[in-house]
């Protein structure tokens, strides 16, 4: 009987200015079985992550010729590979900029390595976790929610979605007529090690009604369920 190829290892794209740290975090992913691209500026990562497409991006904030954010920006545009933003500034307001354009994590120097390599693994896991599940349609009347294509359409027009408002929505409309809580949300859509706060869904919560509902200030589809989370609406 042939035997089954083994599985393919992820690739990972590290972005840093700093060559300690590059090759730090080099060195201790290679050596857990990963493959490694490296770059050491904004406009670089763009290129290498659509030639390479990798499967997860590690990306200081801190960047010459294009910062981490802009960056950040840019792949979102054709890309939801996960993103850990990596940085020494440990301001607020960095830090929700960088998950609100789109990063899945931020992580502040100094930090614990093995720490880190937990959140990679985590991070990979829960892609392939995504990777794995149903991809059929879902349907509620005049939205349509397509996993495979990571399409929107609502009311004929496709609509285009950031990465953490599709896995949002999807979750919500995957449960539709019951209760998904804030935690829950945060859990399934930014991940357990989340530092965030429950804002961050109410903001996300906000940009999805203003693409969806007709009157996003009276909502038919995502409805609040004050002090409980959020609900889709169930069906009729």
């Amino acid at each position: 009987m042939p035997t089954e190829a083994p599985p393919k290892p992820n690739k990972i794209l590290i972005v840093d200015d700093e060559s300690a740290i590059l090759q730090t975090l080099r060195f201790n992913l290679e050596r857990g079985g990963y493959v490694v691209a490296t770059a050491g500026d904004g406009r670089t990562a763009i290129a290498l992550a659509e030639r390479e497409q990798p499967d997860l991006i590690i990306m200081d904030i801190m960047l010459p010729v294009l910062d981490g954010i802009e960056a950040c920006k840019e792949i979102r545009k054709s890309s939801s590979v996960p993103i850990i933003m990596l940085t020494a500034k440990d301001q607020e307001i960095d830090k929700v900029l960088a998950l609100e354009l789109g990063a899945d994590d931020y992580v502040t120097k100094p930090f614990a390595l093995r720490e880190f390599m937990a959140r990679v693994k985590a991070r990979l896991r829960r892609v392939a976790s995504r990777d794995g599940a149903s991809s059929e349609a879902i349907v509620a009347g005049e939205i349509v929610l397509d996993p495979a294509r990571q399409a929107l359409t609502v009311r004929g027009r496709e609509i285009q979605l950031a990465p953490k408002e599709f896995s949002l929505l999807q979750l919500l409309m995957q449960n539709r007529g019951r209760i998904v809580t804030r935690q829950t949300l945060l859990d399934k859509v930014w991940g357990y090690d989340f530092e965030g706060d429950h804002q961050t869904i109410s903001v996300h919560v906000r940009w999805l009604r203003e693409k969806i509902e007709l009157n996003p200030n009276n909502p038919r589809h995502i409805l609040t369920v004050r002090g409980r989370g959020y609900m889709f609406s169930p069906p009729r």
